[in-house]
């Protein structure tokens, strides 16, 4: 009916509405200020990521960076650093990276925004590769992973039951491969993850 009626509808003739026009002035009251107990200021996520992003594409070559995107174990002293010099560069206050610690920390949230290198995510499956002998789609599904890590940086373990991973199989990760095997890929993700919290 709807698509029948729609060639019809340009038909239906508008009616004309007279213009109003007012000659009055507003008067403004006395101002009082209103407290919102549920609303909070806080971060612009968006912005403050933006700043992040800036921040690290000058910064590119600071070892604390390097480190994340080549999956090297940071200590304390690395981020540290980072914090000190984001605060110094007035990227964050220390609001907006204390807000990060409920996500992962500060480690995870950079390493979000520079990925890991395509080479450290091999690298960290090469183990499981090696030893086992794969078929075209399980090596495919550890390249989708790989692909994953290399834009993001880390990958939380459900999102193997997830698509794009249950394109493969409608069980994602454990159709596709035994009990142990699900195992130790959970096992290299969260070391992955680890990596990048001191």
């Amino acid at each position: 009916m709807r698509r029948q009626l729609r060639s019809l509808i340009k038909l239906i003739e508008a009616d004309e509405r007279q213009i109003v026009y007012t000659d009055f002035e507003d008067e403004i009251g006395e101002s009082a200020e209103i407290v919102l107990p549920d609303v909070s200021v806080g971060t612009d996520k968006a912005r403050f990521q933006m700043k992040v992003r800036h921040f690290l594409k000058l910064h590119a070559d600071h070892i604390t960076v390097q480190k994340l995107r080549r999956n090297e174990q940071l200590t304390p002293q690395d981020l540290t650093e980072l914090q000190r010099i984001l605060l110094e560069d007035g990227v964050g206050t220390d609001d907006d990276l204390a807000g990060l610690d409920a996500n992962g920390g500060l480690g995870l949230f950079i390493r979000s925004l520079v990925g890991l290198e395509r080479d450290a995510a091999k690298v960290a499956f090469a183990d499981f590769l090696t030893s086992r002998n794969l078929n075209a789609n399980q090596i495919e599904f550890i390249n989708l992973i790989v692909d994953h890590l290399t834009d993001r940086g880390a990958m939380d373990p459900r999102r193997l039951y997830e698509s794009p991973f249950t394109d493969f199989d409608d069980q994602g990760v454990s159709g596709l491969f035994p009990q142990a095997d699900v195992l130790r890929i959970v096992a290299v993700l969260n070391d992955i993850k680890e990596r990048a919290a001191a």
